[in-house]
C-alpha cells in the first residue's frame, strides 16, 4: 500500500501501543490462557462467528483461537495486503443482514518489520478477494483508517482517522452507510467523522481480519471484548468540529478543529 503523507505532528504514531502495568498484566493473561481451538472447518465453533476463511492466495494458512472468558479472538494471518483491487487476509466471519454494529479492542502482538500489517473489523459482500467492503484498518505503525472498495474489483480508498493507535473501534452500518467510531483511551468509541456509502446486499459478511503485509510471514492480532449488535444512531450524528481534507493521492483525512 502506498500511504499518503503522515498527519501533522499533533499525531503520535508508534510501532506498538504503550501499555500500562495493568494492561500488560491483562495482555499476559490473555496470551497464557488456554484458548478454545476453533477449527476453520467447524462452523459455529468460534464465539459469535460462524467460520474462518483465508481470502486470496495467502502464502501461509491463517488460524483463529477463541477464549470465551475474555471474549477474545486470537487471529493470525498472512497475505500481501488488503488494498488496491483485491485482498489477502485471514477472516473470521458470520453472515448478517440489515443495520448492525461490530466493535472490539484491538492489539497487534509484538514488533514487526511490516508497518502496514493490519488488524481490521470488516463488512464485505462476499468471500471473493475483489469483494466490495468497508473496514476499519489499524496499521502496525498506528494509522487507523476507514477503508472501502465500492464495487467488485474496484480500487480501495480510505479516510484516515485523526486518532492514532486506537484501543477500541466500532463500525455502525445504517442503511448503505458505514460510520467509524474510535477511541484511544479505552472508553467507548466516539464518532470519528469518517463515513462512507457502499451498497452491500443482504446477506453480507461481517467479522475480524488480519493481514501480515508479507505473504511469507504471519502476524497475530488480539481482538478483545468483541461485540456484534445493534447499530447506534448516535454514530451518524454530525460532528461540528470536524472537516474532511483531500490528500494528494485522492484519499481523505479527518481533521479536527482544536478545542477553544
Amino acid at each position: 500500500m502506498l500511504s499518503a503523507p503522515l498527519p501533522s505532528s499533533s499525531f503520535r504514531y508508534h510501532r506498538m501501543r504503550s501499555f500500562t502495568p495493568l494492561a500488560v498484566a491483562a495482555l499476559a493473561a490473555l496470551l497464557s490462557a488456554p484458548l478454545a481451538a476453533a477449527d476453520a472447518r467447524s462452523p459455529g465453533s468460534i464465539g459469535v462467528f460462524a467460520d474462518h476463511t483465508d481470502i486470496g492466495p495467502v502464502g501461509r494458512p491463517g488460524t483463529v483461537g477463541y477464549d470465551p472468558v475474555w471474549r477474545t479472538y486470537t487471529v493470525t494471518g498472512s497475505g500481501v495486503d488488503m488494498w488496491d483491487r483485491s485482498d489477502m487476509m485471514s477472516f473470521v466471519w458470520k453472515r448478517a443482514s440489515g443495520d448492525l454494529s461490530i466493535a472490539a479492542d484491538i492489539f497487534l502482538v509484538g514488533t514487526s518489520d511490516q508497518p502496514h500489517r493490519k488488524a481490521c473489523l470488516i463488512i464485505r459482500q462476499n468471500l471473493e478477494p475483489d469483494s466490495p467492503y468497508v473496514d476499519v484498518a489499524v496499521h502496525g505503525y498506528g494509522l487507523a483508517a476507514l477503508q472501502y472498495r465500492a464495487t467488485a474489483g474496484g480500487i480501495t480508498h480510505e479516510i484516515q482517522s485523526d486518532v492514532a493507535t486506537p484501543q477500541r473501534v466500532r463500525l455502525d452500518k445504517i442503511g448503505d452507510t458505514v460510520y467509524l467510531s474510535i477511541t484511544a483511551d479505552g472508553g467507548e468509541p466516539k464518532p470519528s467523522g469518517a463515513s462512507i456509502r457502499v451498497a452491500l446486499k443482504d446477506p453480507f459478511y461481517i467479522g475480524l481480519a488480519a493481514c501480515a503485509h508479507d505473504n511469507t510471514g504471519l502476524e497475530t492480532v488480539l481482538f478483545r471484548r468483541v461485540e456484534v449488535g445493534t447499530a447506534l444512531p448516535a454514530a451518524a450524528a454530525p460532528q461540528a468540529d470536524i472537516r474532511i481534507e483531500v490528500l494528494p493521492d485522492g484519499n481523505l483525512r479527518v481533521v479536527r478543529s482544536p478545542s477553544p
